[in-house]
């Protein structure tokens, strides 16, 4: 049987927020918190899908619950347990990690039930000591450690640090086979299905919440996987969207094939932020989702929570180096900054940000030290001065980006080289027109100059555009997203193609002195294109190191009837 509550948010922007309970097992209830417009608060809710967060209660002999909520849900969470249980009688708190969207009503559950006992990592302990201010029971649990409860509901723990926190354990039931995850292999997206009913509705979710969050720490994705490969496993408790009950499988080997994508490239980035201080962890995934889009690697480092001498081998193995700065008061993390300065050479690329906490270290004699060590900058420094915005997050995936592109410069050349083949030379011969794509999301908007488009069907009217995955418009073109095809003429292409194809700075402004028009859809309209088209995404396909991009065709106008457009002849089909 599902419970449905609602509510209206009182939080600042309110959505609307729902709570679900439902029985997934032999005395094991979901407890699903479903904020149906949460558009985001990180770069992982760029789909605008809503989100949940899912907590759950298993009553043996002993009660445990495993995780609690967002604190947006403290009133309706509150009841709902209390009506479940009597929060005395919870013997239990299993924290999977401390993120505040999972832990936000940890403080709450130990005032209604003191003498409750709290599991987790070592760390989670650590940071939930320094989070609620009071002292509690609790229990640190490692790799393989168990817990019984009692009624067969023997819980094994599974170590899984930097998915996406370094605290993160996972919670497997000998009874049920149920394997509570938190963040991984969770997706935000909201909905009144508790499981995974329907795979091709939520599998762009699915990869996009992995591109975000996990890509970046692929290593110990599958570290994390072999440790749970030996298991029975009945259901994937989530801490966010469905529960994963019908394609386990199928959900498990993405995983395993993204990740190893990822880590078969020699080049990776060693990318370092400090946890809990300004707006770092943000701006570092931000960049590291830009990079991960170019195929390179990508290792997440807190600089106050890692050993130096796991530091040092990770700046002398890595292609590339991110820092945020850190507070200048923190001995730990500006030991660790030292370790990176003293590992740093010459072969490497460096990018640096600001973290927005109010006492950063400086940001330029930190350049110039890597620069008299002889690293080749791969983008300006990011200086935050206020909450980063969208723009900001625009910037910081175009700087990743282009970092990433520093690294695959040899590789980029050499298969440009590369045009020995009858195939390729015959794949050359296919010509195309010249476009150029512009798309508005909020304040920011973005250009690509394309020839890759076609039309794709006559009803619905529709094209369809490859887009190449490191592209910066790459972000503006998800399912639902709109755009403007601009068709360019045959007799005045050149300025365009000219002005288009020069390359950016990160964050740069595409369309400074192009004249332009807003279409209805918000996207610019060039004003001496040939004609254009306003469009929508439908869906998109997986092509390797491209996207193919299916829109449906809105409306369009041509400005000169008798006009040609502008075709794009090439020798061989290895490069644009």
């Amino acid at each position: 049987m599902v419970t449905i509550i609602e509510t209206a948010s009182v939080f600042p922007n309110p959505s609307r927020l729902t709570i679900q309970t439902i029985e997934i097992a032999t005395q094991t209830t979901a407890i699903r918190c479903l904020d149906w417009d949460r558009e985001r608060f990180d770069i992982e809710f760029g789909l605008r899908n809503g989100t949940t967060y899912n907590s759950f209660l298993i009553q043996g002999e002993k009660t445990a619950l495993v995780d609690t909520s967002h604190r947006k849900f403290e009133q309706l969470y509150l009841e709902l347990l209390t009506g479940l249980i009597e929060p005395i009688k919870i013997d239990y708190l299993i924290i999977s990690h401390t993120e505040p969207d999972h832990s936000g009503l940890v403080k709450d559950i130990l005032q209604l039930a003191p003498n409750i006992t709290v599991v987790g990592a070592k760390v989670a302990i650590q940071f939930l000591e320094n989070m609620v201010h009071q002292p509690f029971k609790s229990i640190i649990v490692k790799n393989g450690d168990r817990l019984d409860l009692g009624n067969g509901h023997e819980l094994e723990f599974i170590s899984a640090p930097n998915l996406h926190w370094p605290d993160t354990i996972f919670t497997y039931d000998h009874k049920t086979g149920i394997l509570y995850t938190c963040d991984v292999f969770g997706m935000h997206y909201c909905d009144d299905h508790t499981f995974d009913e329907n795979l091709s509705l939520v599998e762009e979710d699915f990869q996009y919440y992995y591109d975000c969050l996990m890509g970046p720490n692929s290593r110990s994705v599958l570290a994390a996987l072999k440790r749970i490969e030996k298991l029975e496993i009945s259901t994937v408790a989530t801490g966010h969207g469905p529960l994963l009950q019908n394609y386990i499988s199928e959900w498990l080997e993405r995983y395993q094939t993204w990740s190893l994508e990822q880590t078969k490239t020699e080049s990776f980035v060693a990318l370092f932020y400090t946890e809990d201080y300004g707006y770092s962890e943000n701006i570092a995934r931000y960049i590291a989702h830009g990079i991960t889009r170019t195929g390179v690697v990508v290792e997440l480092v807190p600089l106050n929570n890692t050993e130096p001498q796991e530091i040092r081998e990770l700046v002398s193995q890595a292609s590339g180096l991110v820092i945020g700065m850190p507070p200048q008061s923190a001995i730990v993390a500006q030991t660790a900054l030292s370790t990176v300065l003293a590992a740093a050479h010459h072969k490497q690329a460096i990018g640096l940000f600001e973290s927005g906490g109010g006492e950063d270290e400086p940001v330029y004699p930190l350049r110039n030290k890597f620069q008299e060590i002889g690293l080749t900058e791969a983008f300006p420094p990011i200086l935050i001065k206020e909450t980063p915005t969208r723009a900001t997050e625009q910037l910081c995936n175009e700087a990743g980006t282009d970092i990433g592109l520093w690294l695959n410069r040899d590789r980029t050349i050499k298969q440009i080289k590369s045009i020995n083949t009858d195939l390729e030379k015959a794949l050359g011969r296919i010509s195309t027109g010249l476009y150029i794509i512009t798309a508005k999301k909020a304040e920011i908007q973005s250009a690509m100059f394309a020839s890759w488009v076609t039309q794709a069907s006559v009803n619905p009217l529709g094209v369809a555009i490859a887009v190449a995955k490191e592209r910066a418009i790459e972000s503006f073109m998800h399912i639902g997203d709109r755009f403007v095809l601009n068709v360019l003429e045959e007799d005045n292409y050149q300025g365009y193609m000219k002005h288009f194809l020069k390359r950016f700075p990160p964050g740069g402004d595409r369309f400074a002195g192009v004249k332009i028009y807003p279409a209805a859809n918000g996207s610019p309209i060039l004003a001496d294109a040939l004609a254009y088209m306003e469009c929508e995404i439908t869906s998109r396909m997986d092509c390797g190191d491209h996207w193919v991009i299916y829109s449906t065709v809105q409306t369009g106008r041509v400005a000169k009837i008798n006009a040609l457009t502008a075709v794009h002849h090439r020798k061989v089909g290895n490069h644009y």
